[in-house]
């Protein structure tokens, strides 16, 4: 594949990518070109509470193209890979092409290729689980863990291996064995045109330096100070890029610039996270670069 043109306008689009790759803009560009109804597949983007910091597409975006998924879960709720793929599953069944864009792997590994149907976590187990991480950090929970499922996880992220070290306790079998027993999937990767962003290190690092001043300039310490008052950091919905940094400036611990600095890193730590997960598991996608968007 060499440009946009080239997409088959009949066959669902999936864009995954690193976080500030250019991913959305690829997304509203075929639906304006092609038709098409964009889906959010990232993991707080779903969130109300935030749609600057999380960059989510803008109200003028959205009039431009439908879309779905985005802003639509309370602060303070739960949300998995199970209920975005409940959510997923009448879209699919829409008359309108889905172009699914986002950068949280599991969704896309889970769409593709099925996910097990595995109980959700008890409140008392989860409240266990946030203790020890807070008392332990995540590497505590990662060392229970049994070495098959620690092979599959990506263990460099802590909501992961939270997740599975509290399925492990809920069930008593290991996230390995449910992962054994997956169903279909929903959208097989053969039924699609996926595409994965293979962008330049050096470019992604400056664009992620660049995209946070912009968010500042857009309004995002505003909406932590409107966030400021609810704040709790065991909510997923405060595991965005950039919360814990404005929301510590907010109350007097750190200096803009300090924050601006720790945000900055933390996303580009977290990008070098999403490329490792997408090369080891995304190698037969189609590799895209920001230029193609607009060829």
């Amino acid at each position: 594949m060499n440009a946009l043109r080239d997409l088959d306008p009949d066959r669902p689009v999936l864009i995954a990518g690193p976080t500030a790759s250019g991913k959305s803009a690829l997304a509203l560009r075929i639906a304006e070109t092609q038709g098409g109804v964009i889906v959010n597949a990232d993991a707080i983007q779903v969130y109300e509470n935030w749609r600057v910091l999380t960059a989510r597409p803008s109200p003028e975006e959205e009039a431009r193209a439908p879309h779905r998924l985005y802003g639509h879960v309370a602060f303070d709720a739960e949300y998995s890979v199970g209920h975005w793929l409940r959510e997923v599953a009448p879209i699919l069944q829409d008359s309108r092409r889905p172009i699914i864009v986002g950068g949280t792997g599991l969704y896309f590994t889970s769409l593709t290729q099925g996910l097990a149907e595995i109980p959700p976590t008890p409140a008392d187990i989860r409240a266990q689980a946030d203790a020890r991480v807070a008392a332990e950090g995540f590497e505590s929970l990662l060392a229970e863990l049994d070495s098959r499922t620690r092979a599959r996880i990506d263990c460099a992220n802590p909501m992961r291996v939270q997740r599975a070290w509290e399925v492990w306790r809920t069930t008593g079998r290991p996230m390995a064995q449910w992962h054994d027993e997956t169903p279909p999937p929903l959208l097989p990767e053969e039924e699609c045109t996926p595409i994965l962003f293979d962008v330049d290190v050096n470019w992604l690092r400056a664009r992620i330096a660049w995209r946070f001043d912009r968010m500042l300039d857009q309004g995002a310490l505003q909406e932590a100070r409107e966030n400021l008052p609810r704040w709790d950091p065991t909510h997923l919905s405060s595991k965005a890029i950039g919360a814990p940094e404005l929301i510590a400036h907010l109350r007097g611990e750190i200096t803009l610039d300090q924050a601006r600095e720790r945000a900055t890193i933390a996303t580009r730590q977290f990008a070098k996270r999403q490329r490792t997960w997408f090369r080891g598991r995304m190698k037969n996608w189609q590799a895209w670069s920001p230029e193609q968007s607009f060829t």
